[in-house]
């Protein structure tokens, strides 16, 4: 009997998906298997759109489609949880599977604690991440450092600390943190991120951990939800895929790979971070960057958690600020900042957005790290409300 807080290496037992999926294709399966034996009525998952570079949100009906969602895609920088509050009427109509970064599953949490998230509908498949990496910068990262031709590239993984690109004819690795000091390598938002295997989903699946005969064949799973363990456990009993216990080995090895990024992240919190503790203090510091606003709400829009349908930003009565002044008064940034503080889950969204390179992400990321300083509360991380989750 499968059951919360067990370990696996798993793999598909079918061999195309093997053959085409990551680490053994066991996601895939996954899908295929849940939509087969009707437990959900959609799976979302990320394809390739135009290129390597394109990650595309696609929602599939159909079992034999799965396999066209097979493999990973680091420039899929996007958070899933603006997918189903905007397009799936926050899966209260539907039963869904979605596949998840950390800082997807977080957000939709946040977003299920404000009811706009029916997570009885959703099975949440996430996977370990070390970084997303930004398409227009990783092109331009290929071709100027690696001196390689962005079009030719099949394949790019991130492994032992470095950057592998890979080719028809060739491979070129390049440490992560040299690109990261050259301004390349991940999203500055995944620098800073602990948050590297997502225990908030209903299973985890990586390659962290997975050594000897199974290294590169299968994939590292934890259980981390009753719902999760049901699932695993019927996809077994099906057929579906293989489970066998992981290496006690790999199992320490995946839990000091992920307290490395934990620390690296911390360091790279402290280069970014102000040296300020007070919350106002901090925003104090940011006015000069907040003079480059030009009101587009480009930020809202991206955000996963501005989920209002009348904005308090546009707001007539009271007016907050000045209609047609530009940069707009602070207070927009800081209205949105209460809303917004105790859940931000760091997915760079808001910056991705910004057309004036706000560095927004950073700063709130920096503002609620000073609150769960305070609190104890870590956004995205329980379905408990934050005064009731935190700590102190």
């Amino acid at each position: 009997m499968v059951k919360v807080g067990d370990m696996f290496y798993v793999y598909s037992e079918d061999k195309n998906i093997r053959n085409k999926g990551e680490y053994g294709g066991a996601i895939t399966s996954l899908h295929k298997f849940l939509l087969e034996e009707g437990i959900v009525d959609a799976v979302i998952a990320v394809k390739n759109g135009s290129d390597l570079y394109d990650a595309v949100p696609t929602l599939i009906t159909d079992p034999d489609k799965v396999i066209e969602s097979a493999g990973s895609l680091h420039c899929g920088t996007f958070n899933i949880a603006k997918v189903i509050t905007c397009y799936l009427n926050g899966a209260k109509d539907m039963k869904i599977a979605v596949t998840v970064k950390p800082c997807d599953a977080m957000a939709i949490v946040e977003v299920a604690k404000k009811g706009k998230i029916d997570l009885n509908n959703v099975i949440m498949l996430g996977v370990n991440c070390g970084g997303t990496l930004p398409p227009v910068k990783t092109i331009q990262m290929i071709e100027e450092i690696y001196e390689m031709d962005p079009d030719k590239v099949i394949k790019e993984e991130i492994a032992k600390g470095k950057l592998i690109i890979e080719t028809p004819d060739t491979e070129k690795e390049i440490s992560v943190d040299e690109l990261e000091e050259m301004g390349y390598g991940r999203r500055t938002n995944c620098r800073r991120c602990e948050n590297n295997i997502p225990r908030m989903a209903d299973l985890t699946f990586g390659n962290w951990g997975v050594i000897g005969p199974m290294a590169g064949k299968a994939t590292f799973v934890e259980v981390t939800s009753k719902k999760g363990a049901e699932v695993l456990e019927k996809a077994v009993n099906a057929g579906v895929i293989h489970v066998e216990d992981p290496m006690p080995k790999g199992i320490e090895i995946r839990e000091k790979i992920d307290k490395a990024m934990v620390n690296l992240a911390k360091k790279w919190q402290q280069k970014e971070f102000k040296d300020k503790k007070d919350v106002i203090e901090i925003f104090k510091e940011y006015m000069e960057e907040f003079r480059k606003c030009i009101k587009c709400y480009g930020c809202r829009e991206a955000c996963p958690l501005c989920y209002c349908e009348e904005c308090s930003l546009e707001s007539e009565t009271p007016e907050w600020f000045k209609r047609g002044e530009i940069p707009p008064s602070p207070i927009l940034h800081l209205e949105r900042l209460l809303h917004t503080i105790d859940s931000c889950v760091n997915c760079g969204q808001c910056e991705d957005a910004c057309p004036a390179e706000i560095p927004l992400t950073r700063i709130w990321h920096e503002l609620n790290c000073r609150v769960k300083d305070i609190f104890g509360y870590v956004p995205g991380s329980h379905l408990k409300a934050p005064l009731t989750q935190g700590q102190r």
